[in-house]
C-alpha cells in the first residue's frame, strides 16, 4: 500500500526551495552567492531555521522509500532505477544550468566581463569549492542527485550484507520513542565527517539509513504520529536557540549551536513524520499533480530565482523586505511553466528523471 504522506512531505518540502534559496542572497555569515545583497538578519534566520532539518528529511524519506522499493526490485533493478532518477539528472543539470548560474555568480562576485559562451572554458577549468558562485566548476542544487546516489549504492550495500548476517530480523516495531529520541545523539559527531562541498555523506548516510530499518515500519510511525506535538515542541525551542546563538547573539557558542542544530533536525524530522502520517497521508487530483512536477520544478528553480533576483535589483536597491519577497512569485509561476512544459516532453522527462504522464491526473 503506497504512503501517500511520503509523497506529500517530499513535495512540499521541495517547493519550499525558492523561497529558501532566495533567502542565501541575504545570508549574513559571508558566504557567497550567484547573487549577493546586504546581509539581513532577519531573511538569514529563515535559512538558519530550516537548514537542519531541510534536506535531511529528503535523505530519510529516500531512506522509507528505499525499503519498499527492494521489496519489488532486485538490487540490479534498483541500481538501474537510482542511474536513471539520479544520475541522468544530475549530469543534464550540471552541464546545462550549472553553467548559466556560474556564469551570473562570476559577474556579480569577480566582476567577468567576457561573453557566456566563454566562460564554458572558465567552467570546465577552473575547480574550487563546487559551488560556482566564484565562476569555477559547481553543481548547484544537484549536489543532492550526487549524494543521494551515492548513498543509495553504499546502503544497498549495507542492507545486503545485513540481511545475509543477520538471518533474524529483529521486530523494530517494538522500539520505544524514547530510544527513537536517543537517535540523536550521534548526529553532532557526523556533521564533520565525509564533509564534501560542506555536507557531510555521513550525515545524510545515517539519516538515510534510519528511514530504511526504522521508520519504514508501520508500528514505528504510529508511535512518532502519536508524540508528534511533543517531538515538535523540542524542534521549535532548539531552532529558536539555534537562530538566536548563530545569527542574534554575536557569541560563538560551539559546540553547544552544534547540539541545538542537531536537536532541531531530528526532533523536526520525527515532528513532520508524525504530522504527515496523521494529516496528509492521502492523495487527490492536487498532490498527485504537484508530486508529479516536483523532479521538473527541482531542476528549474534555481535559475528563475536568481534571474528575477538580478532583474528586481535593478529598481528595488537594497529594500530586503521587497526584494526578497518579490521575486519568488514570478519565479514560482515560470519555473512551474517549465516544468509543465517540460513533462510533456519525453526526453526532457528522460534528462530531468522524470516520468512522461498524463496531464489527466485521476481523481481518488
Amino acid at each position: 500500500m503506497r504512503k501517500h504522506f511520503i509523497d506529500n512531505l517530499r513535495w512540499m518540502d521541495v517547493f519550499l526551495l525558492i523561497p529558501y534559496h532566495a533567502a542565501q542572497s541575504f545570508n549574513c555569515w559571508g558566504e557567497l552567492n550567484y547573487v549577493c545583497f546586504e546581509p539581513n538578519r532577519a531573511v538569514s534566520s529563515f535559512i538558519v531555521f530550516f537548514s537542519p532539518f531541510f534536506m535531511p528529511l529528503l535523505f530519510l524519506l529516500a531512506g522509507i522509500s528505499t525499503k519498499y522499493a527492494l521489496e519489488k526490485r532486485s538490487y540490479g533493478q534498483y541500481v538501474l532505477e537510482r542511474v536513471k532518477r539520479l544520475m541522468v539528472p544530475f549530469v543534464f543539470g550540471t552541464l546545462f544550468f550549472c553553467p548559466i548560474l556560474a556564469y551570473i555568480g562570476d559577474i556579480n562576485n569577480l566582476g567577468y566581463t567576457g561573453g557566456f559562451f566563454e566562460h564554458y572554458i572558465v567552467f570546465f577549468t577552473k575547480w574550487t569549492d563546487l559551488s560556482g558562485f566564484d565562476g569555477g566548476f559547481g553543481v548547484g542544487q544537484f549536489w543532492f542527485l550526487y549524494f543521494l546516489f551515492i548513498i543509495s549504492l553504499v546502503s544497498a550495500g549495507i542492507i545486503a550484507v545485513t540481511k545475509k548476517i543477520v538471518k533474524k530480523q529483529k521486530d523494530i516495531g517494538k522500539i520505544p520513542f524514547w530510544a527513537l529520541c536517543l537517535m540523536v545523539i550521534p548526529l553532532p559527531l557526523l556533521y564533520e565527517l565525509l564533509v564534501v562541498g560542506g555536507k557531510s555523506f555521513a550525515e545524510y548516510l545515517y539519516i538515510f539509513l534510519i528511514g530504511y530499518f526504522v521508520l519504514s515500519n508501520d508500528i514505528v510511525i504510529e508511535k512518532i504520529k502519536k508524540y508528534r506535538y511533543l517531538s515538535l515542541a523540542v524542534a521549535l525551542v532548539a531552532g529558536i536557540l539555534n537562530v538566536y546563538m548563530f545569527i542574534w547573539s554575536g557569541i560563538d557558542f560551539g559546540l553547544l549551536n552544534v547540539i541545538a542544530k542537531a536537536f532541531e533536525e531530528w526532533f523536526m524530522i520525527l515532528a513532520l513524520i508524525g504530522i504527515g502520517k496523521n494529516s496528509l497521508d492521502f492523495d487527490n487530483r492536487l498532490t498527485a499533480y504537484m508530486s508529479q512536477r516536483s523532479f521538473p520544478y527541482f531542476s528549474f528553480h534555481f535559475i528563475w530565482i536568481v534571474l528575477f533576483q538580478c532583474w528586481f535589483e535593478g529598481f528595488l536597491g537594497n529594500n530586503a523586505a521587497l526584494l526578497y519577497l518579490l521575486p519568488i512569485i514570478p519565479a514560482f509561476i515560470v519555473t512551474m511553466i517549465c516544468s509543465e512544459i517540460s513533462l510533456k516532453i519525453p526526453f526532457l522527462c528522460f534528462l530531468m528523471g522524470t516520468k512522461n504522464k498524463s496531464n489527466k491526473i485521476k481523481k481518488v
